[in-house]
């Protein structure tokens, strides 16, 4: 996929040596607006900021991965959330779904391939929503 989309990232995971890696190939990748959070307080405190995509760290000290989805879906449920674990457990991948996760991304040495195919499929999704609204025009002559 070819567009690249200027989304404001978030990063959240305890592991700063993942955290700095995971930036950084972001980053690579042409993505620059990017906030990263050692924690699901720090992250959910900055959800004034509008991450567009948020990877989230599965297991973190406070608050679980699941805690944090739960409170960003209620905060705006149109934030893309991609929780990212150690966990190989399917009921794991399974819960983050039903929760509201757009996806689930096993940490592993492809896992950079794997964040590449989510970001190229959030695009996919943002660009279909983004047809399906209509303009502010028709909107207007709809009610004509």
């Amino acid at each position: 996929m070819t567009t690249q989309h200027s989304y404001h990232i978030f990063l959240v995971d305890d592991d700063q040596f993942y955290l700095s890696i995971f930036e950084k190939r972001l980053l690579n990748k042409g993505y620059q607006v990017i906030s990263s959070f050692t924690n699901g307080v720090d992250c959910l405190n900055s959800l004034g900021e509008k991450p567009d995509v948020i990877f989230l760290d599965h297991n973190m000290d406070t608050f679980s991965g699941y805690e944090v989805l739960k409170k960003i879906k209620r905060f705006d449920p149109n934030i893309f959330v991609v929780m990212v674990s150690g966990q190989e457990d399917i009921k794991t991948a399974v819960d983050s779904l039903k929760h509201g996760a757009f996806d689930y991304i096993l940490k592993s040495n492809d896992d950079e391939q794997k964040i590449n195919e989510v970001l190229e499929k959030i695009t996919i999704v943002k660009d279909l929503q983004a047809r399906k609204k209509p303009s502010i025009l028709k909107s207007i002559f709809s009610f004509v």
